[in-house]
């Protein structure tokens, strides 16, 4: 942390990088003057967190790294009712064995960001099943229930929005604000919790949750919630056409997560190093800075997908990824294996070919095969001027014969025409083509 940073407060951390959408009003003062122990709650409706999660995440990190102490609920209890919040309809209830499954993968994935072993403000992961599921509903209607009017639950905006629609909210969903202001009135009292942070649709639970504790603890907490991120071309955040860019790399896998932050739009680079990045005021600005003068550069983009990816999946997984970048330029592909072949090859076209068709099968015929050369001797004219590469490797031979051994790992040979034009040959096993999906699954 440099001198400059050491002095400013998180809440004006927050506020340069733009991630604050609204915050109670003494925020910015107690921040400045005490540490505060700050939580924010993670849904467990799937295995692993998507890029979305991450502006959280990284609000937690950022808040730890200046001294204060984070909490991440893993939402085992709420997880089981469903947040209505900016939900259209009501969403499939999970089982119990469903929802402990999401956790285990989301707390491996938080410990990325949170240090659970620092000195004076260690990180910790609490399941808020651990007093939801004992509470008894008369006990919770009596103490809990008894201090929110109907009148204020209909009037907040993710409900209004639910009752405006032919299928309405269940009183499940409806119930969700008074079980999340009770986890802010549990976390206050066993672990003087006095800050909830989430995103901006989070903002009406997070005041039921400050009033109740001003109710009935007579004590000020506190609120921020953080932008709803989206890309300049409108398009909501981490959403490609392939689906939610996940942070677990079997859903997602690193090449594929440092593409997508690779292709960031010169209007979001900018927001998005300062949400996703550890990277300085100073050095963003240089990166703004270019973006003006050498956009074809690309370098903000580069040093945002860089960054997140290490961040994510660490530097090894990176350094793989930048290398499987460089195959599409014509790099070196031995040591990779069919399923990085096959991610960074995937809108590529394909053929496939029984193993049988293999003996006496040449350069010739792979390339009238996959449509890369009409006839033979278009071909072999081809060849000859040095315009084909088998497996990203010069060849100079239409005759020479393709052996399974050329293929990578005996199943995918990735021929090259010029500079672009790329065709994927594949070997046909058992499975049919039911393998080439268990391989991208």
């Amino acid at each position: 942390m440099t001198t400059r940073e050491k002095a400013m407060n998180l809440f004006d951390e927050f506020q340069w990088r733009g991630m604050i959408h609204e915050a109670t009003p003494e925020l910015k003062q107690v921040l400045g003057e005490e540490k505060l122990t700050a939580y924010i709650g993670f849904d467990p409706s799937a295995a692993s967190l998507h890029v979305g999660s991450l502006l959280p995440v990284m609000g937690l990190a950022r808040l730890q790294k200046f001294g204060h102490t984070p909490i991440a609920i893993a939402g085992g209890g709420t997880g089981l009712i469903g947040d209505p919040s900016g939900k259209t309809k009501e969403r499939q209830l999970l089982t119990h064995e469903q929802v402990e499954e999401n956790l285990a993968g989301i707390k491996e994935q938080l410990s990325r960001f949170l240090d659970f072993d620092a000195a004076g403000n260690p990180a910790s992961i609490i399941n808020n099943a651990d007093w939801l599921v004992p509470i008894s509903m008369m006990e919770f209607l009596r103490d809990v229930g008894k201090y929110f009017t109907v009148n204020n639950l209909l009037a907040k905006e993710a409900i209004k929005r639910r009752l405006e629609t032919d299928d309405g909210i269940s009183f499940t969903e409806f119930s969700y604000p008074l079980l999340q202001a009770y986890d802010y009135l549990v976390l206050h009292d066993r672990h003087g919790c006095t800050l909830q942070m989430g995103g901006s649709d989070q903002w009406g639970n997070i005041v039921a949750g400050i009033d109740l504790i001003r109710r009935l603890r007579s004590a000020k907490a506190h609120g921020l919630v953080f932008p709803l991120v989206t890309t300049a071309a409108g398009v909501k955040f981490g959403k490609t056409e392939a689906g939610a860019v996940w942070l677990d790399p079997k859903l997602t896998s690193p090449y594929r997560f440092y593409q997508f932050w690779l292709n960031t739009d010169d209007r979001d680079a900018l927001t998005y190093l300062k949400f996703f990045t550890w990277l300085s005021k100073a050095e963003i600005e240089a990166l703004a800075e270019s973006i003006r003068t050498e956009p074809e550069q690309r370098k903000a983009q580069r040093e945002l997908a860089r960054h997140v990816t290490a961040l994510v999946h660490g530097e090894t997984e990176l350094e793989k990824a930048l290398r499987a970048s460089e195959v599409l330029f014509g790099k070196e592909i031995s040591g990779l294996s069919v399923q990085e072949i096959l991610d960074i090859f995937a809108d590529v076209p394909s053929t496939e070919l029984e193993r049988s068709k293999l003996d006496g099968f040449t350069l010739g015929d792979a390339l009238v095969v996959a449509g890369l050369a009409p006839s033979k001797g278009e071909a072999k004219r081809l060849v000859q001027s040095g315009g084909v590469s088998v497996n990203n490797l010069r060849a100079d031979d239409v005759r020479k014969a393709i052996s399974a051994s050329e293929f990578i790992d005996g199943q995918v040979l990735v021929l090259r025409k010029g500079a672009k034009h790329y065709h994927l040959i594949r070997v046909r096993t058992e499975s049919g083509s039911d393998w080439i999906k268990a391989q991208v699954e």
